[in-house]
């Protein structure tokens, strides 16, 4: 019976780390029994004998011997044993079967999401064995431009119906210096006609200063950018062997994710003249195009679906409701901790570098791209030793993490990333829903996260919903520690968009969470079956369910409750 109780509170100590038995005075030490004198006459029993149990109950729950049991069997505490028995057999029990029941629900769930919860459309899918090489792409109007790339409009004609009438592949041919210098050779011209839909992919030209122009030399080099490319994304470097592929340099491989880009194809080439490239990067065009270039005359395509607009250019057009942006912020939050998972830190997160898609309603979806400053190290994971002023601790400065911009290099030194892109998401949320970005500018009002503090944080718009306040407030913590995770912070916006019916009961049990998962299960497979094109909400119910954990759950559930009752 001892070992049986011994048992049952050990687990209850387990469920209950912090017992909420009061913490009673160090006791006496015990007088020999020999040398005390006899009791009186008058003594009693104290009417409540459990209450002297209590302290050492407490210290049964921390020590945990047999002897401490038995010592309060001793002390005529047989009341109190009694009391423990019926509180692990009565309140343990049950608590522990409900979690089990949770537990073991969510873990279901989650594995019926895992397989739904799926990338974006390939546009090359059907085309598996088309598109390894530059020559094989009509190239159109560029789409922007960055520090180290260029990306235009693509497509792979078919057949000849896609080019205008007596074209010819504007790659066909290279461009020699000697016949720039005597202008026998014009930037070729790509028709204005073309509807967008002529142009579902985006090819990236990355600018090659100094990895050399053999391809091993610029698939290392460029690595980080390969981080997102799928299987067959360098089947024409590699051959159609997935174990051919070489590593690069130790560097992770994502799995794919809705809200992160997809390289669909990847290989290195020549470098051709494409529109605007004398206007826009005529420095790093190689000498065979531009005598006073400083490019090689090699260098790494990257191609990928084609998307309307990024998020920087879709706020300056569009101001979405608050339900959308608490979508929006959310769909951030999904890809981060998806990239969190496998042990990989963005490092450049910012609204240029988020594509986005509209669904049928009008809705849009987010994206995540370029991974070239990213932190995908097999050996290494989150955590970057800073031993020299030469590491590279990632790419935007203005939304650099406060653990990051501060860190001083030196031996020991390591930077922890596995909150950083999720300091940035919340900067992000300030342009999404209507207002300054806090650290970009110039000014008293713009903030360094270096040196700001958090009651110096921008108001936000008094119509978001209170626990939406307290995620972006937690993600911008200066103290990491204190900073929400990317699936903590997610799981509550979850809650605070879909989980009204589950959070206004007075007495929230895990049975009755495990049943609002369980409707939420079956709408969105109801959804996503009755519309042809997966609607934004029911994708990101998709999401949630896919990367459903307890505890994290649970611990959403406690913050949310614990922000609403102190309001």
């Amino acid at each position: 019976a001892m070992a049986t109780v011994r048992l049952l509170l050990a687990r209850a100590l387990r469920l209950f780390p912090r017992c909420r038995l009061p913490r009673g005075p160090r006791p006496e030490p015990r007088p020999d029994p020999r040398l005390a004198p006899p009791p009186p006459a008058s003594a009693s029993v104290p009417a409540r004998p459990w209450l002297a149990w209590l302290p050492a109950a407490r210290r049964f729950f921390l020590r945990g011997p047999v002897g401490g049991l038995a010592s309060v069997a001793r002390r005529g505490a047989g009341g109190g044993v009694c009391l423990a028995l019926a509180m692990a057999l009565g309140l343990v029990e049950p608590r522990l079967e409900e979690q089990r029941r949770a537990e073991a629900a969510c873990r279901h769930i989650q594995t019926v999401f895992v397989g739904k919860n799926k990338p974006q459309k390939d546009p090359l899918s059907s085309s598996r064995w088309q598109g390894f090489k530059l020559e094989e792409y009509l190239i159109g109007q560029p789409l922007g431009k960055g520090c180290s790339a260029a990306v235009y409009e693509a497509a792979i004609p078919f057949s000849h119906s896609h080019w205008g009438k007596g074209e010819s592949n504007p790659l066909a041919g290279q461009e020699t210096a000697e016949q720039l210098e005597h202008g026998s050779v014009e930037e070729e011209p790509v028709e204005k006609h073309q509807p967008k839909e002529a142009f579902p992919l985006a090819i990236k030209m990355m600018w090659n200063i100094s990895a050399g122009s053999s391809s091993e030399a610029i698939l290392d080099a460029m690595g980080r950018e390969l981080v997102p490319a799928t299987g067959v994304a360098l089947a024409g470097e590699y051959g159609t062997v997935s174990g051919h592929r070489k590593p690069f340099l130790g560097r992770k491989k994502l799995q794919p994710h809705p809200n992160i880009i997809q390289v669909i194809r990847a290989f290195t080439s020549s470098v051709p003249l494409l529109p605007g490239a004398f206007t826009e990067y005529p420095d790093v065009l190689p000498l065979s195009l531009n005598p006073r270039g400083l490019g090689h005359s090699r260098t790494l395509f990257l191609v990928m679906k084609n998307y309307p607009c990024t998020l920087r250019e879709y706020l300056r057009e569009s101001r979405p409701d608050v339900s959308l942006s608490i979508m929006m912020i959310l769909q951030l939050l999904e890809g981060v901790d998806h990239l969190v998972r496998h042990g990989i830190a963005h490092r450049d997160l910012k609204s240029d570098n988020i594509l986005v898609e509209l669904d049928s309603a009008g809705c849009p979806w987010l994206v995540i791209t370029d991974f070239g400053c990213c932190l995908a190290d097999e050996n290494l994971g989150l955590r970057l030793p800073f031993t020299s002023a030469y590491v590279d601790r990632g790419g935007n400065g203005c939304l650099m993490a406060p653990e990051v911009v501060t860190a001083s290099p030196g031996p020991g030194t390591v930077i922890n990333y596995s909150k950083a892109d999720a300091w940035a998401v919340g900067a992000i949320a300030y342009e999404i829903l209507g207002l300054p970005n806090p650290f970009y500018g110039h000014g008293a009002s713009s903030l360094e996260s270096r040196s700001y503090h958090e009651d110096q944080l921008p108001s936000l718009p008094h119509h978001l919903p209170l626990e939406v306040k307290q995620v972006i407030r937690r993600l911008l913590q200066r103290d990491p520690n204190r900073r929400l995770s990317a699936r903590v912070a997610a799981n509550v916006l979850h809650l605070s968009l879909w989980g009204g019916n589950v959070l206004a009961s007075e007495t929230l049990k895990p049975d009755h969470m495990v049943s609002w998962l369980l409707c939420q299960s079956a709408a969105a497979l109801l959804m996503d079956r009755l519309v042809d094109k997966s609607q934004v909400e029911t994708k990101l119910k998709m999401c949630f369910l896919a990367n459903l954990e307890y505890e994290e759950l649970q611990a959403a559930i406690f913050l949310l409750l614990a922000w609403r009752s102190q309001a």
